[in-house]
């Protein structure tokens, strides 16, 4: 283990717990790590967390409404009709984790790492997600109409039948989206990226 790598020795961590039905309401955690815990109805409304990991751990109908998280670490979980409504996330790493059944209008992410969550037919309407990296993200069927992904690496992530209506799309990756699997009308583009998506519908473009 290099010494990047290496936990702060003051970091206080929690291993296989389960927490119900805690009042955590605007509570501030930091520098801590939990370890295949759980969290049953815990109240985490306007909580902050800052250098938290949370490992392996599962969230049931937990409430994370108007929370805050910086450089937060959420890797492997799963989410179970949680209530994210107005959190934000920033510079967080959510690597494998999964949303089942929950509520994440308006959701507000910047940078950090989504790789391989599983966000497959989600609500995202006018969700935000800038400069995030979601390699390999499982967006399948999910709803992202008048969403904004400026910036954001969606390489190798499963597209299929996504709905981008009206989103905003910039600078984004946009190398798997199968224009024939998915709902477009009004998505923001640049020119580099239309081109880029004309020519995958077979087309040349020559000036």
């Amino acid at each position: 283990m290099s010494e990047h790598d290496q936990e702060p020795a003051s970091v206080e961590t929690v291993e296989g717990r389960t927490y119900r039905k805690e009042d955590w309401y605007a509570e501030e955690f930091v520098s801590r790590r939990f370890v295949r815990c759980e969290f049953h109805q815990v109240d985490l409304t306007e909580a902050v967390t800052r250098g938290v990991t949370f490992l392996d751990c599962v969230f049931g109908n937990v409430q994370f409404n108007a929370s805050r998280h910086t450089d937060s670490a959420f890797t492997g979980c799963e989410f179970k009709r949680c209530n994210l409504f107005d959190a934000e996330f920033t510079g967080c790493k959510l690597v494998g984790s999964r949303f089942q059944e929950c509520d994440l209008r308006p959701l507000r992410v910047t940078g950090g790492d989504w790789s391989f969550v599983g966000l497959s037919g989600a609500d995202l309407r006018g969700v935000t997600f800038q400069g995030v990296r979601m390699r390999e993200a499982d967006l399948a069927k999910a709803n992202c109409s008048g969403a904004v992904f400026a910036d954001v690496d969606l390489s190798g992530a499963d597209l299929q039948d996504i709905n981008i209506a009206r989103a905003e799309l910039r600078g984004s990756d946009l190398s798997a989206l199968d224009l024939t699997r998915a709902v477009l009308t009004g998505a923001i583009v640049s020119p580099d990226q239309a081109a880029v998506l004309v020519t995958s519908l077979g087309l040349q473009v020559r000036g």
